[in-house]
């Protein structure tokens, strides 16, 4: 058996350096205009300014750089503060076994048929195996963008995270401190332009309730995010907090690694059972979404949240067809205490006493808790700086949303303070009230890497104008 897998494994091999050598054939037949264009520029001291850096090289920053890349911006750098390999959730704390997303998606190949994932799937596992599932494996989705970045030879520099944004007025450019994370060495980058490709979080953090952290130490919970072991969960008896995806996964898993008992517990009198984006998974939405007033912005996304995120149904049957798994709706928690070596529960039905505490609940949106942005947070403007909902659609989280332009670029919250935001681009999930499922989101991503380029090439274009002007009348090149 294991020769004829072997061969196999190599026959795919085979067919996918046949795809690669195909992606660049179409990159070559597709390449106009073909003149490299962006002006380069250096500091007063002879440092490279970087046209853009982009922080975050999951999925979003990946594709963006492509994106870069095909408009022949090439001076740019991808840096990522994790090992390549774990880049994003999928192959960390993301613990569903395959994405929510249907498995016909586009967005990171920008149009192009052979870099498709289904193409690349099709390739390296078959067909027939395409066929046979409905939903892609997360496994193979870091696969996949693995194969994308290695094949379309995108700048990246793992192990690296990026410090505070500082706007340098002397250079007109960025200073970004970049931290080796493996030998502590800090080096100071210069960059024109930014883009914030740092995912459903990079616009606040993993929300962990001041009801839990303040009651509780953190040998009593941990986040969905966190690195759990769930070996030491076997026996014991947990509470998961939240009823989206994330809860129903991790209490998948902790009864998979032998938990006694799971009780998820949730604030709705019901589960959710009609899933709001897939109704958004249409052109009118996807790429429009940004093009409507701020009412109707408001009005839209406010309406989703308000249907909540389901459990995906293989999500839901995995946890539920476990005896041991237990659903409590209209369960608002009173009070969490450690009693007795316990975790003492009390909620509008019942009391429960369990040994760990999972917590579900998604991220807080605030731009205050990102270190990236501690220098400039103060002067990026917010929602609830630009629009007043009606009284019966304030939302706190909402309204802590960046206020961005049409193409993802932060705006300054006092006109006049803070030009510069205007080259920060914020292609993370808090861009969802502004233009909708861009940043940290797949089925946007057809429609929202071409708003974010062309935000970036504009603005490199009319920036040197002038320049380009003397290029246009210093022309000379003659043609008989």
């Amino acid at each position: 058996m294991s020769s004829t897998v072997s061969s196999s494994r190599a026959k795919n091999l085979s067919a996918q350096k046949a795809l690669e050598e195909a992606v660049k054939r179409d990159l070559d037949l597709l390449d106009y205009p073909r003149r490299e264009w962006v002006i380069s520029r250096e500091s007063s001291s002879g440092q490279k300014i970087l046209d853009v850096l982009i922080i975050g090289a999951g999925q979003g920053g990946l594709a963006s750089a492509f994106g870069l890349m095909r408009e022949k911006v090439k001076n740019i750098l991808v840096v990522d503060q994790n090992p390549q390999g774990e880049e994003g959730p999928w192959l960390t704390f993301a613990r569903m076994h395959t994405l929510r997303t249907p498995k016909y998606l586009t967005g990171p190949d920008l149009g192009i048929p052979n870099l498709t994932p289904r193409n690349w799937y099709e390739t390296v596992y078959g067909k027939n195996v395409w066929d046979d599932f409905s939903l892609i494996p997360k496994e193979h989705w870091a696969e996949y963008l693995q194969w994308y970045r290695e094949v379309l030879g995108i700048p990246v520099r793992n192990n690296t995270a990026a410090g505070a944004i500082e706007w340098n007025e002397k250079e007109k450019c960025f200073n970004i401190p970049l931290t080796d994370t493996l030998s502590g060495k800090t080096e100071n980058a210069l960059a024109r332009k930014v883009v914030l490709a740092t995912g459903i979080d990079g616009s606040g953090r993993w929300d962990v309730p001041v009801q839990i952290s303040e009651s509780l130490t953190r040998q009593h919970y941990a986040h969905t995010r966190d690195d759990i072991d769930f070996e030491k969960l076997k026996g014991k008896s947990i509470a998961v907090l939240g009823a989206g995806a994330s809860a129903f996964d991790n209490a998948s898993v902790a009864m998979e690694h032998g938990a006694k008992e799971i009780h998820l517990f949730y604030r709705r009198e019901d589960l959710p059972n009609i899933n709001p984006y897939r109704w958004a998974e249409f052109v009118g939405f996807l790429k429009h979404h940004g093009d409507m007033p701020d009412h109707l912005k408001w009005k839209f996304i406010l309406q989703i949240l308000r249907m909540g995120q389901l459990p995906p149904t293989d999500t839901y049957h995995r946890a539920t067809k476990n005896p041991n798994f237990h659903l409590h709706g209209n369960s608002i928690w009173n009070s969490v205490k450690a009693v007795n070596g316990h975790i003492e529960i009390d909620t509008k039905i019942s009391t429960f006493k369990v040994d760990y505490i999972i917590v579900g609940t998604g991220c807080v949106t605030d731009l205050s808790l990102r270190p990236e942005l501690s220098k400039i947070v103060d002067k990026i403007a917010l929602w609830q700086d630009r629009y007043s909902p009606p009284a019966e659609d304030k939302n706190a989280d909402l309204a802590r949303h960046p206020y961005l332009a049409p193409q993802f670029q932060f705006t300054e919250k006092n006109k006049g303070e803070a030009p510069y935001l205007d080259s920060i681009f914020n292609y993370t999930f808090g861009c969802l009230l502004s233009l909708g499922f861009g940043g940290a989101s797949i089925s946007g991503m057809k429609y929202s890497i071409q708003r974010l380029v062309s935000g970036i090439t504009k603005q490199l274009y009319l920036e040197d104008a002038d320049a380009f002007y003397e290029q246009l009348k210093n022309f000379d090149l003659k043609e008989f």
